[in-house]
């Protein structure tokens, strides 16, 4: 996650060979693409995570609303 990020609330999803961007209320694949396993991995830590995800995006985004 950068700060003065543009667009929805979302983090980045690296892996060796590819690179997503997904939104966070949704999990949804924002752009980019990644392998199934991958992306199923980051939403079920998302999933847990989704608080801290969102409190981080505020502090680094706190001109972007959610």
């Amino acid at each position: 996650m950068f700060g003065r990020e543009h667009g929805v609330p979302h983090f980045h999803l690296w892996t060796p060979n590819a690179a997503a961007v997904v939104v966070i209320d949704t999990l949804a694949v924002l752009s980019g693409s990644v392998d199934a396993k991958a992306l199923e991995e980051a939403r079920a830590w998302a999933t847990e995570h989704r608080a801290e995800l969102t409190a981080e995006w505020r502090r680094l985004n706190p001109e972007k609303p959610l």
